[in-house]
């Protein structure tokens, strides 16, 4: 998708040089890092390597705006161990290169490269932002628990500024001792506002409303536990499923709908305007496990949510307004939240209107930007 550059969206722009470090650059973040270049007036340069060994996540180095400089990622452990760090080669020659005004970090101390990034640029009397999704309390006790509880604040406490992914987030920076005036919250956004009017959707009386899921088909995902609360509905209420995607539990799921629930189509990949027409005819969008970037994508379409809870970021987006947040992996959680929303197709259609509203005007690739933008704009060295 191509940004035009004359016309970003943003009424607010940073007139140095931003660099932005990413362990990796995800396909998804194209769009916002190009809105965030466009804010740059001096421009705007993003650092990122590979994924691990095993990881399923689609990555480019292709950006429209922003520039892109390739690190070289040393992965020890696996990436979703507790024991995992990161050592990215071609760091400090980045920053020699592009000579950021600003640097933004994500806030992972398993980075063992960042701290010399921020003493390279405090060295110049440049700040550094930390980015991340907050700092949860350690739920386990080990021998090396104090240690690394310390060694997380005291590598939190060296940036002159945090943006969380959410006001969860923001708490948790907060409850590390961070000063709350140096703290931002910009909330996840994958979509930029709908250009679209909201799309309304009639009553069709004696039709089965349609749940749809779009996403990799794998385990997390957790679509057995949406067949099984769908099969456990009352005949009146139970909805067609519509499964968009692909993916390594793809047969599984398959063979658990044609035992359980033979009113689930599985549709593959479906990209472009086939996707918004799926978008446009469903009544209700579940997302049952973890991740799920098409949430947004959803409720820009008009459609109410049913959401795992996750990582915070989900609380922000979904509110009693426009869904339901669910436990995660809470099966007859999901199953209640069904049959409250399949109970009520009017009431599902206001929810779908609250969230058009809530991507056009609160939670946006727009509105992030414009935070980034503040905090570089108000940032100064400690």
């Amino acid at each position: 998708m191509t940004v035009d550059l004359s016309n970003p969206g943003i009424n607010v722009k940073y007139t140095g040089r931003a660099g932005v470090q990413q362990r990796l650059l995800p396909s998804y973040r194209v769009i916002f890092f190009d809105t965030l270049a466009a804010a740059c007036s001096r421009g705007l340069s993003v650092l990122a390597g590979e994924p691990g060994p095993g990881e399923a996540i689609t990555t480019t180095q292709n950006l429209n705006l922003a520039s892109f400089y390739f690190a070289r990622n040393w992965h020890f452990g696996r990436v979703d161990s507790a024991r995992y760090f990161l050592w990215q080669r071609g760091l400090i020659a980045w920053l020699e290169y592009w000579q950021p005004d600003a640097l933004i970090l994500e806030a992972n101390p398993r980075y063992k490269t960042s701290r010399q990034a921020i003493r390279w640029m405090h060295a110049r009397q440049r700040p550094v932002i930390g980015w991340g999704l907050g700092a949860p309390p350690y739920t386990s006790r080990s021998p090396f628990t104090d240690f690394l509880r310390k060694y997380r604040k005291d590598f939190l406490l060296s940036f002159d500024a945090l943006i969380a992914y959410s006001q969860r987030g923001a708490e948790e920076y907060r409850a590390e001792g961070f000063p709350i005036g140096k703290i931002y919250v910009a909330q996840n956004a994958v979509t930029k506002r709908p250009v679209d009017l909201f799309p309304a959707r009639m009553a069709q009386p004696g039709k089965p409303c349609t749940i749809l899921f779009v996403g990799r088909l794998q385990a997390r995902k957790r679509i057995d536990n949406l067949l099984v609360a769908c099969a456990s509905l009352p005949l009146t209420i139970r909805p067609r499923l519509w499964i968009v995607g692909d993916g390594p539990a793809r047969e599984e799921f398959e063979e658990l709908a044609q035992k359980i629930y033979p009113a689930t189509q599985f549709l593959g990949a479906v990209h472009g305007p086939e996707l918004v027409t799926l978008f446009r005819e469903a009544d209700l969008f579940v997302l049952p496990g973890t991740g799920g970037l098409a949430v947004q994508e959803a409720m820009a379409y008009g459609l109410p949510v049913i959401v795992a809870e996750g990582d915070g970021t989900q609380n922000d987006l979904v509110r009693s307004e426009n869904g339901w947040l669910v436990p995660s992996d809470d099966q007859g959680g999901l199953q209640l939240a069904l049959q409250e929303a399949l109970s009520n197709p009017d009431r599902l259609r206001s929810m779908g209107r609250e969230s058009y509203r809530i991507v056009s005007q609160d939670i946006n690739v727009e509105k992030m930007v414009e935070v980034f933008v503040q905090a570089l704009n108000h940032i100064r060295v400690s």
